[in-house]
């Protein structure tokens, strides 16, 4: 699980079959100043967050098929939660 930032929209005229009827979301990870980010993502939202929440994402196919209650659906990185705060101590 990872926490990201929701950055945008994915919108599609055509769709596998395992996204009919749900919102693709592009999510930008977040790391600490001295650490690298990974590149943005899109990510299946079960959770009707919008373009600016923090959100909590499964990103490990199995665990993500487990959070849509469907076994063979095709998907890897799914959104499961909206973080209202969090606090992270660094120590030095």
């Amino acid at each position: 699980m990872i926490l990201g930032k929701v950055i945008g929209t994915v919108v599609t005229t055509i769709s596998h079959r395992d996204y009919k009827n749900r919102r693709l979301l592009v999510v930008q990870p977040l790391v600490l100043e001295r650490e690298s980010s990974d590149e943005d993502f899109i990510a299946l939202d079960n959770t009707q967050a919008g373009i600016g929440d923090t959100v909590l994402v499964n990103r490990e196919g199995n665990g993500a098929r487990q959070a849509l209650k469907n076994p063979d659906a095709c998907i890897i990185s799914v959104i499961v939660g909206i973080v209202d705060s969090a606090y992270i101590e660094v120590s030095s």
